[in-house]
Formats: structure tokens, C-alpha cells, sequence
């Protein structure tokens, strides 16, 4: 068996492959991060767009079953209660 020893060149080696990844993903990122930031914004507004076009469908339905309601109710006549005969009262001193 051999014993494999780190060496100053192995290592800096290493440093330098981790310095270029890094500035590569910058580089890669200051690309393709406004196309990325450009596409979530337009999910989004899509996603509030749907949102808002369900509120507008069910406040409408509401209205229309309201409306409908109101109708029912003004062409059915509403029963007076008869409770009885009305009694004046006079206050005796």
C-alpha cells in the first residue's frame, strides 16, 4: 500500500478551480438572471390575472342570485301578521 500525500500544488490547484467556478456562476448569473426574474414576474401576473378573472366570475354569479332573489321576493305579496284587535288605552286619574 502507498500513502498518498497532499501537495502545495494539488492545493492550490484547488483553490484556483474553486475561484473559476465561482466566477463562472457569476457570470452565468449576471446572463440568465434577468430572463429568469423576467419569467417568474410574468407567472406571477398570470397567476393574479386568473385569480382576479375567478373574483369577477363569482361576484357576478352573487349578483345575478341576488338580483333573482330580489325579484322572487317582490312579486311574492308579503302576508301582514294579524296580531288582534287593537284596544285604546285611557289613563284614569
Amino acid at each position: 500500500m502507498t500513502m498518498v500525500t497532499a501537495s502545495f500544488t494539488g492545493f492550490i490547484r484547488t483553490i484556483l478551480i474553486i475561484i473559476a467556478v465561482y466566477y463562472l456562476f457569476r457570470f452565468l448569473m449576471r446572463l440568465f438572471a434577468p430572463m429568469l426574474i423576467q419569467q417568474m414576474v410574468k407567472k406571477a401576473e398570470q397567476n393574479f390575472n386568473n385569480m382576479n378573472q375567478q373574483y369577477n366570475q363569482q361576484a357576478q354569479q352573487q349578483q345575478y342570485q341576488s338580483q333573482r332573489q330580489q325579484e322572487t321576493t317582490k312579486e311574492m305579496p308579503k302576508e301582514k301578521k294579524k296580531v288582534g284587535e287593537y284596544i285604546d288605552f285611557e289613563e284614569l286619574d
